[in-house]
């Protein structure tokens, strides 16, 4: 495995993007990162990271579409050293078939290649028939997408703008111009690892309408969502109700008895609710707000049931979050952000400015950071802060 990528790393690149039936295309990064964690002895902590992304695409006929996306990770520094798990944390993206090879596994550095995109796509007529590992992106809000029941993103992982896929069977049956029937099936070798949901959207009234159901971990689910906008400005909103948690998938409690009920034991279902509206002024400002409510998050102690709430296919383990975002383009080549995460009941939140400099054609520099503030074990208060530098080269 590692010759075959190293052979494919040095293919002429160029020369295969000419043939009329296949694309590839890709970038290689470069990040540096200084962070500082409050729970680590010796807390600040610098890294290194090259990440390559090769993507590919062969049509062998009008109707299929055949792709193979790759991407490679080298990390040199103290997070491979001193975080726990970080090498897991990192690479524990995909059931089986991980379809992946570690190529450097060192005290202070970790280095490994996968297959992050392996799928067929089949057109014909108004069905659409995609098998293998691919992206299913459902939800309408920027930042917590609820009803993704696929991967959902998160908004802190800036270094990861395709997200992770999922093995799947997708079928996609388009009943006009902007409404369609979908069904996705995600196998596993449980019942408590398997995803098996359908999605039907339409549009009526300048909005476009989602409805959801099926059943994940064993927990039946029903959700919705919507987009559209209001005097111009965008409006979108996402819920979901499921099962239980303890209905769902076996699972060990983590956090100690004195900080409260487990997320992963509750008896009542679990529903989350999001709003979201942006708006882009004529002079290229940006803003943008929303917020989540989960009736089972916690309103004390949030920062330790983070790992709950993953298990629960909860995005946050608060009660409610509120997001503010602005933006601004400083000139046509650069481009500054920041964004906040609040919570309003520990009062804990998370700050995290960024700057995007287009320096020549496929060269882009971001300087990004984040700073988090807040009592011990609340949602953000041992987040710590960090500065980070990027450097990307596409092709």
């Amino acid at each position: 495995m590692k010759k075959v990528i190293l052979i494919f790393l040095i293919l002429p690149l160029p020369a295969l993007a000419q043939l009329s039936s296949y694309e590839i295309n890709g970038y290689v990064k470069y990040l540096f990162s200084t962070t500082e964690f409050p729970l680590i002895r010796n807390n600040r902590l610098n890294d290194h990271l090259i990440h390559t992304r090769i993507n590919t695409r062969c049509y062998p006929t009008e109707s299929l579409t055949a792709a193979l996306e790759l991407r490679l990770r080298e990390y040199y520094g103290g997070s491979v050293e001193k975080i726990p798990g970080f090498k897991d944390q990192i690479t524990d993206q995909y059931d089986d078939p991980k379809l992946a090879v570690e190529f450097c596994n060192k005290k202070k550095s970790f280095g490994y290649g996968q297959v992050d995109r392996l799928f067929l796509d089949y057109t014909r007529g108004n069905l659409q028939a995609t098998i293998g590992r691919q992206r299913v992106a459902w939800g309408t809000a920027l930042v917590w997408n609820v009803i993704d029941l696929f991967n959902p993103l998160s908004i802190l992982d800036y270094d990861y703008e395709e997200r992770p896929g999922a093995d799947a069977l997708r079928l996609q049956y388009y009943t006009g111009v902007v409404s369609k029937l979908e069904l996705v099936a995600k196998p596993g070798e449980t019942k408590y690892k398997k995803t098996i949901a359908g999605l039907w959207s339409i549009n009526a009234a300048g909005y476009d309408y989602f409805i959801i159901a099926g059943i994940r971990k064993n927990r039946k689910l029903f959700g919705g969502a919507w987009a559209g906008d209001i005097a111009g400005a965008g409006f979108r909103g996402e819920f979901i109700i499921s099962d239980a948690p303890n209905k769902g998938a076996p699972t060990v409690n983590l956090v100690p008895h004195q900080y409260g009920e487990s997320i992963t034991d509750g008896d009542k279902p679990v529903a989350s609710f999001v709003l979201s509206a942006d708006y882009t002024f004529s002079n290229s400002f940006y803003i943008h707000a929303e917020t989540v409510y989960n009736n089972n998050g916690k309103k004390k102690n949030a920062g330790i049931f983070w790992k709950q709430s993953q298990q629960a296919d909860m995005l946050s383990p608060a009660r409610w979050s509120i997001f503010q975002e602005f933006s601004y383009n400083i000139t046509p080549l650069i481009r500054a952000s920041i964004f906040g995460i609040f919570n309003p009941d520990d009062f804990s939140y998370i700050v995290m400015p960024s700057a995007t400099w287009s320096v020549v054609t496929n060269l882009d520099l971001m300087l990004i950071a984040y700073y988090s503030d807040g009592d011990p074990l609340t949602e953000w208060g041992d987040a710590g802060n960090a500065f980070i530098t990027r450097l990307k080269y596409s092709f």
